[in-house]
């Protein structure tokens, strides 16, 4: 028997946690204090149980480039015994409840694909994780002329100062992802919860340039690259790599041997950046998206 529950208690947030960490072992997973502070009308969390025991979670929220977002995950050995089908019927369902017209997912190796795809999801974008190994004495970054390089923890007002910069980046991903629109204060919610490694490119007072790095909660030796942005001014001129040369000096310097980076379809020049410094490919992950009736159940 296949049981769906909400997740309402910290006791059931951090089961679902649980399987998202067994799920995905190489992603950050939220912490409960994190997650309570993405609450929101449009997101619903479940937890799925097979014959009273725990088998799976899943997630439906609103998505960054507009529809719905649904994510069905099932633990290994719960598997093919239609967990999966029970949850993202769910979860379509609930995206629907919300009057979106479309769903996103993410797919990564052959049988979440097969899944996808059995589901009426066709394969609209992919997504490149990259790996850095962290050397424990990382050079120091060369000067780059003209260009002052702080941290976010010498001056806390830089994260909202960069927000600019930050939406010329996300709106230059819209040819690729849809269109991202990142408000501002969710922004200095979930940015630069490294700060000392969250680097800000200055000329005068001007932010021409940012480059975000964020915690792995559960694990000190690894973080996650956030954005990098440069000013559309100062593309092409290598700021990109003397940002993240910085923060590869920062995180050597900080325990951190591990380092995280996702980038988009479309987002080739940094990628390109990305190999430069040594970051090799570790994941390809399809964004998979599917038209939905808005509340009509089971189309």
């Amino acid at each position: 028997m296949i049981t769906l529950r909400r997740v309402e208690s910290d006791a059931d947030l951090l089961q679902w946690i649980a399987v998202r960490r067994r799920v995905l072992p190489d992603e950050p997973a939220a912490t409960v204090d994190q997650m309570r502070a993405l609450e929101a009308p449009d997101r619903l969390l479940l937890l799925a149980d097979l014959d009273g025991e725990l088998a799976g979670s899943g997630l439906a929220d609103r998505s960054d480039t507009g529809g719905g977002f649904v994510a069905p995950r099932v633990l290994p050995e719960h598997r093919r015994c239609r967990v999966g089908n029970a949850l993202l019927e769910r979860l379509l369902e609930h995206v629907r409840a919300c009057d979106f017209d479309s769903a996103v997912a993410h797919a990564a190796g052959p049988g979440a694909i097969a899944f996808a795809l059995r589901h009426g999801f066709v394969e609209s974008d992919r997504e490149v994780e990259q790996v850095r190994v962290v050397g424990a004495e990382e050079p120091e970054a060369p000067t780059y002329d003209g260009v002052h390089f702080m941290s976010v923890t010498e001056d806390a007002t830089l994260l909202e100062r960069a927000y600019a910069v930050a939406s010329q980046g996300y709106a230059d991903l819209s040819l690729a992802a849809g269109g991202i629109t990142i408000p501002l204060e969710r922004w200095l919610r979930d940015e630069a919860t490294l700060p000392g490694g969250s680097i800000v490119a200055l000329v005068g007072d001007r932010v021409v340039g940012y480059a975000g790095l964020l915690a792995w909660n559960d694990d000190e030796t690894r973080a996650e690259n956030g954005l990098t942005a440069v000013d559309r001014e100062w593309r092409r001129r290598g700021l990109a790599t003397a940002l993240k040369r910085r923060q590869l000096t920062w995180a050597s310097a900080n325990g951190i041997r591990e380092l995280v980076t996702w980038t988009q379809t479309g987002n080739e020049g940094m990628r390109s950046v990305n190999e430069g410094l040594g970051y090799v490919t570790r994941t390809v992950s399809l964004r998979m998206r599917r038209e939905l009736v808005p509340g009509a159940r089971g189309q």
